[in-house]
């Protein structure tokens, strides 16, 4: 692959409240210089909702010689708010990209399951239960895809008023995206168990369309079991207002089972001829480890990140930064060190 990647997550924003709450510049740049130095990426995802927060770590990956996938995440946004957001950060995008860093725009990721307008559902709770009911998404699929498609002609339209690099955007696979306006074919893309079976034959496909292929979002969480549920491994948290709260169950943690999927999934779309893949993800700041309590109270078993985040302690492994590498961390590190 050329590129190999990892998302970064500058915070999530939702309602105006933030999913990481402390942002300080100087562990951004850390853990960027941790994603090169360690985790050998020679690309990364800059993802968040805050244009301010992305130019910031976009702007400390491009000195560290990095490869940006800047990508705006709008949340429960109408159209015009994700047009206003996109057009912001194709601006910034652009200044970057004449300070002579590589840029490649992402805009936005999974709209209609992330914002209202595409899918029915009052919230994306609702459009992502749609998922689990395949008769649902069979019913709804021709219309999602057709209001998917006539969003994004705009919103291709006015990136590309303001940032003149490459364009893509984050699809799901349920939005049978027309790639024809985009630079690059990308694509948030899991294997559950139900779709193990032809797994590889899917990502052999994507490849033979002539375009670039990017994997945007893939990983697993890391609780026994997760890698089987794929992109719903999510699904066995509590949340209120101000976020996750508890685990629904006790669940088992599974290192070795996060980074064995990992691994898989990059052998894979190697194999599959994958320009670019990025995994998710570094840390999810608001799904913390809580190792001396009730085992339903640790977030981090449901955490995509190959880091397990503390809320009241620095890790070992980098004093003074608060998280502590996993399994999956080392196996990443490995693999693209290696290939």
């Amino acid at each position: 692959m050329r590129a190999k990647g990892i998302s970064y997550d500058t915070g999530f924003v939702r309602d105006g409240a933030y999913s990481r709450k402390r942002f300080d510049p100087e562990v951004v740049e850390q853990e960027l210089r941790i994603i090169r130095d360690e985790l050998h990426c020679t690309a990364v995802r800059i993802m968040g909702g805050d244009p301010d927060r992305i130019e910031l770590a976009a702007g400390y990956a491009a000195d560290l010689g990095l490869d940006i996938w800047y990508s705006p995440y709008p949340l429960e946004l109408t159209g015009d708010e994700m047009l206003r957001l996109f057009a912001d950060c194709a601006e910034r995008a652009e200044r970057l990209r004449r300070r002579g860093a590589e840029v490649v725009f992402v805009a936005g990721a999974e709209l209609s399951l992330m914002n209202p307008g595409f899918l029915p559902g009052d919230g994306t709770d609702e459009r992502i239960a749609l998922l689990a009911r395949p008769e649902a998404v069979r019913e709804h699929l021709g219309a999602v895809s057709g209001r998917v498609n006539e969003f994004l002609g705009k919103a291709v339209a006015s990136v590309r008023e303001h940032f003149a690099g490459p364009v893509t955007y984050a699809a799901v696979p349920l939005e049978r995206v027309d790639w024809a306006p985009f630079d690059v074919i990308s694509l948030d893309l899991y294997r559950s168990a139900e779709t193990a079976d032809r797994f590889a034959d899917g990502v052999r496909d994507l490849t033979a369309q002539g375009k670039p292929v990017a994997i945007t979002e893939f990983g697993s969480a890391t609780y026994r079991g997760a890698g089987d549920r794929g992109a719903l491994g999510l699904d066995v948290v509590e949340y209120d207002a101000d976020g996750p709260v508890r685990l629904k169950a006790a669940y088992e943690r599974d290192e070795p089972g996060q980074a064995a999927y990992l691994h898989e999934l990059l052998e894979a779309f190697e194999a599959g001829g994958v320009d670019a893949a990025f995994v998710f993800t570094f840390a999810l700041y608001d799904f913390t480890h809580r190792p001396d309590g009730d085992p339903i109270e640790d977030l981090d078993l449901a955490s995509y990140g190959v880091v397990k985040v503390y809320e009241d302690r620095s890790g070992s492994a980098h004093p003074g930064l608060p998280w502590e590498p996993k399994a999956a961390f080392a196996s990443v590190g490995e693999y693209y060190r290696t290939h």
